[in-house]
């Protein structure tokens, strides 16, 4: 089936599921636009298609997506043309998945950051097998948890999501699955049967709930306890004062997420720790209106640009961020980034 796309995503009619896959293995699946709007009139088509009762997602290669075509951005923006119509669109999508009528199943086998997560985890079952990695690094950057991660992150247990959104820590699927990302945790040799099994039934809930495994979480009890005490205010200097004072008493927890703070851009954290926290009060498409307000501020200042340079241009170079510090970033700094545009994004 012909959606767009070219070689890198492809659509098929399996029994009951219309089965997109992410053929860019290469690139890890990085998202591109034409991946977007390929999925975007795919879901368009499947949504009113009776013979079509289910979405599965899909990818091949040894990641599931590992975030967007982000070195296309970088080299747009730094033209002075700053991709904006991507990100609208693929805002836009993260939207339809979330509202997609029928079930939406994804099948994660592999790293799943950035695009990857806003084409997975919006859907109604999110399996992740003992491969699986879940991360929003985004902040490592210079930029913020986006495609969704407003609305998903908040909504994890125990300040979980918070967390991860400001550290950008990876998890793997035990972490997901109690903190409520993953709706199941399965087994990657059970991956192809839990596909057929769908496409012949077309039951989702039956299905997933067949294959499903009972795992344990790796991060441990003392560290998830911290978690959820260190992140539990809404003020990020409510989080890090508590942070500074158990890091004096020597609680590793403390002393390593402080350690992990000092190399992410000090704008980013505070812009993403706003964007979570009013993100849980917003439905999924005030999220994306407010996302695109970020992300038009972040692609026409430093940061991002910096932290791409660093990490990807002079491979492993230490970013220089503008401010340097926390305490520069000031309200008003933040502010600027959630004002309404004189264009919002239209849904």
């Amino acid at each position: 089936m012909d959606f767009g796309g070219g070689e890198e995503i492809r659509f098929e009619k399996l029994g009951a599921a219309g089965v997109v896959t992410l053929t860019r293995p290469k690139a890890l699946n990085a998202v591109t636009h034409a991946m977007v709007l390929a999925l975007t009139r795919a879901l368009a088509a499947w949504a009113d298609d009776p013979e079509i009762a289910l979405i599965v997602i899909k990818a091949e290669g040894r990641a599931f997506s590992a975030g967007g075509d982000i070195l296309h951005i970088y080299e747009a923006g730094r033209a002075g043309y700053p991709p904006l119509d991507f990100f609208a669109d693929e805002y836009r999508l993260n939207l339809a998945i979330a509202r997609f009528p029928k079930p939406y199943v994804a099948l994660v086998d592999g790293i799943a950051m950035g695009g990857g997560v806003g084409v997975s985890f919006h859907g109604t079952h999110r399996l992740m097998s003992e491969n699986a990695v879940f991360a929003m690094p985004e902040v490592g950057i210079g930029f913020f948890p986006d495609v969704g991660g407003s609305y998903i992150l908040p909504r994890l247990k125990d300040r979980f999501g918070l967390y991860l959104g400001l550290t950008g820590a990876r998890i793997r699927q035990g972490d997901a699955l109690w903190s409520g990302l993953a709706s199941h945790a399965v087994r990657h040799a059970d991956l192809e049967a839990i596909l057929a099994a769908l496409a012949e039934s077309g039951d989702a809930d039956a299905v997933t709930a067949r294959y499903a495994q009972t795992v344990p979480g790796e991060t441990a009890a003392d560290a998830v306890a911290a978690i959820a005490r260190h992140f539990a205010p809404d003020d990020f200097d409510q989080t890090l004062t508590s942070l500074r004072r158990d890091a004096e008493a020597g609680e590793d927890f403390a002393v390593a997420t402080l350690e992990t703070f000092s190399k992410r851009s000090p704008t980013s954290l505070r812009v993403a720790h706003r964007q979570i926290t009013q993100g849980a009060t917003m439905d999924m498409a005030a999220c994306m209106r407010m996302e695109f307000r970020i992300v038009s501020r972040m692609l026409t200042g430093h940061d991002f640009y910096e932290g791409i340079r660093a990490a990807i241009i002079d491979k492993g170079a230490t970013p220089v961020w503008q401010p340097a510090t926390l305490e520069a970033v000031t309200p008003d700094v933040v502010d600027a980034y959630f004002a309404p545009l004189e264009r919002d994004l239209e849904l």
